[in-house]
């Protein structure tokens, strides 16, 4: 039943972007065939309904060539969309301005041709930066009282593996990883999207990561079945923390790494995340970093020590300026913020990309933080 409605919804909104798009934009340009150009929203509904329906049954082959086919048509939807709202504006705002018939006939001409080759080139870097393989994002975070002089964490997170990121994904992902010589590395949720049992392969260089690692689950796990997600997880020696904690370091030189299952859990009545329960037998005097998928957990840090938090989920809107949206749901989008005094978090784009392998403003990135006391 969620999914029906999920589904309805998803699609409703595939109709009224193609719509306005084709009402707003392609029907208005200074072009004679606009039959032509109707094509352009009806193949792009056509695939976007193909989405989603295989979303729902699997009905295409395993194979990335055909995904990426099938699951640009939403990025381009998206994106069309948002090109047709500033043109809209733009001739909206222009009937308004003064200028004789024939001159304003000469300007609109230009201005179809420049939105035009603005269009594809939105979707062409959309494109370039989506299947672009992550750089290394450095960030410097000062704690107060943190026990260490220098210690350096790799965060993955939203990766996605599945349909097109693959074994050969993840083989390059661990050497550029281990290259960055970690003391830890933590995987902030939403590493799978496909059932554990389809992708074990995939996901099997993982355990050629060097330095301990440490996982907590996201939205997307619970997705495809949590709990075997987790069985694996652990078969490759890496640790998940599923409302639980462990002390990084010896004697004086420890401190709390806290991990915390994802917000959905609440929804779906499984694994939901507990803060009281992983905080048990926390000492609190020590420095505290929190791994949590969802930015907006932050706001359930109040009771408890949060030096920093980190986290993903957002994938920095993806697709400018699809990320005004996210911040309407989360109070961070990405990067390095002061939530409170004393309480930082770092919220990652993401380490891959979901449904269309497009990124636009919004690279990819393998975070590597680098932790000294203040």
């Amino acid at each position: 039943m969620n999914f029906l409605i999920f589904a309805s919804v998803f699609l409703l909104v595939m109709v009224l972007m193609n719509v306005y798009t084709w009402r707003r934009f392609l029907r208005l340009l200074a072009y004679d065939r606009k039959g032509v150009l109707l094509a352009i929203p009806v193949v792009l509904l056509l695939g976007d309904f193909f989405f989603i329906v295989d979303i729902a049954t699997n009905l295409i082959p395993d194979s990335p060539a055909l995904y990426i086919v099938t699951s640009s048509f939403v990025g381009i939807t998206f994106m069309m969309f948002v090109v047709a709202v500033i043109y809209d504006l733009t001739i909206t705002v222009s009937k308004r301005v003064p200028v004789d018939h024939s001159r304003r006939r000469t300007l609109k001409l230009i201005f179809d041709v420049t939105m035009l080759v603005a269009a594809f080139a939105y979707l062409l870097r959309g494109f370039s930066q989506g299947i672009k393989f992550p750089e290394v994002n450095q960030v410097r975070v000062q704690v107060k009282d943190f026990p260490l002089a220098k210690f350096s964490l790799v965060q993955l997170t939203d990766v996605h593996v599945g349909r097109t990121i693959k074994q050969d994904f993840i083989e390059r992902l661990v050497q550029e990883t281990n290259a960055l010589n970690p003391d830890i590395v933590v995987i902030t949720g939403d590493l799978v999207d496909l059932p554990i049992s389809r992708i074990k392969h995939d996901l099997e260089p993982l355990k050629d990561l060097q330095a301990p690692v440490y996982f907590i689950v996201g939205n997307h796990e619970y997705f495809h079945g949590v709990a075997d997600t987790v069985a694996y997880i652990r078969e490759l020696g890496i640790t998940p923390l599923l409302n639980e904690h462990v002390v990084i370091g010896k004697g004086k030189q420890q401190f709390n790494l806290v991990g915390l299952t994802d917000v959905i859990g609440r929804r779906v009545d499984s694994y939901p995340p507990d803060a009281a329960a992983a905080y048990k037998g926390v000492d609190q005097k020590k420095s505290c970093l929190v791994l949590a998928h969802q930015p907006k957990m932050i706001d359930e840090m109040d009771n408890y020590r949060c030096d920093l938090m980190l986290s993903g989920h957002t994938h920095g809107g993806q697709i400018f300026p699809f990320g005004l949206l996210v911040m309407a749901a989360q109070p961070y989008l990405a990067g390095l913020h002061t939530h409170a005094p004393g309480r930082q978090i770092f919220v990652s784009r993401g380490t891959g990309y979901w449904g269309p392998p497009l990124r636009f403003l919004a690279p990819s990135e393998i975070s590597q933080i680098f932790i000294e006391p203040v």
